[in-house]
């Protein structure tokens, strides 16, 4: 319903695969495990576009009572603030993840858990480690799920990917090998654990069993992309 009321014709981006639900399902299932041991936690959803996350989760969480704290530049926030409900528990901050004073006003008594989906790898490298670095000094005890393109994308499309004749995706100038991310415990203060999150199942052949058994397939751990869950000591 969203897509339909937004008169624009989203075919200049190319097909229309499963990826960015299924990157979605892996984002709420990270969610809700943390949201299930900390009752009235705050999640921050960085760069969240018209991402509907919120509702999925207040849906599958019962007596939810977890607060949600939405961060992206002014332009995309007066468009969501159209489109979607409001609540009285969503706090829309427009402005880039990357001034942290949205940090100043989030609550972390219950707990933060921290999504980014779709934004680290397109910031520069000492931009992506530094936000998630600052992310784990000023959060002590929470979590952060993010997402990475292969390492092999930064090399081979620098100037960014054909979608389709209309489109280029933007240059991703930031990823992590599975080996980086499994360092971050010894190279970023705060950080205490690494997890790599399976992908989930979609629809069909390819996305209900082709694509998450190569995803768990050992020898192309270090050839795909990431989706990665931190957590915070």
């Amino acid at each position: 319903r969203l897509v339909e009321s937004i008169a624009f014709d989203f075919d200049k981006f190319g097909r229309r695969g499963q990826e960015m639900a299924l990157r979605s399902l892996a984002v709420d299932s990270c969610a809700k495990a943390y949201l299930d041991r900390h009752k009235g936690a705050t999640v921050v959803a960085l760069a969240e576009g018209f991402q509907t996350s919120f509702w999925r989760l207040n849906s599958a969480l019962p007596n939810a009572d977890f607060t949600w704290v939405s961060v992206d530049l002014e332009p995309v926030m007066r468009l969501r603030e159209k489109l979607l409900p409001s609540s009285p528990r969503i706090t829309n901050l427009a402005q880039s993840a990357l001034d942290y004073s949205w940090m100043d006003r989030i609550d972390t008594h219950a707990g933060v858990f921290i999504t980014a989906e779709g934004l680290l790898m397109y910031l520069q490298p000492h931009e992506a480690l530094d936000l998630v670095a600052a992310c784990a000094e000023r959060f002590p005890g929470g979590q952060m799920f993010f997402d990475l393109p292969p390492t092999l994308v930064k090399r081979l499309a620098p100037r960014g990917m054909r979608s389709s004749k209309h489109y280029r995706v933007p240059p991703m100038p930031f990823s992590l090998s599975m080996r980086q991310l499994a360092r971050l415990p010894q190279t970023v203060p705060g950080i205490t654990a690494v997890h790599d999150v399976p992908m989930p199942k979609g629809r069909g052949l390819f996305f209900g069993t082709l694509f998450p058994a190569v995803w768990r397939w050992g020898p192309t751990r270090n050839l795909r992309g990431a989706y990665t869950l931190l957590e915070f000591g």
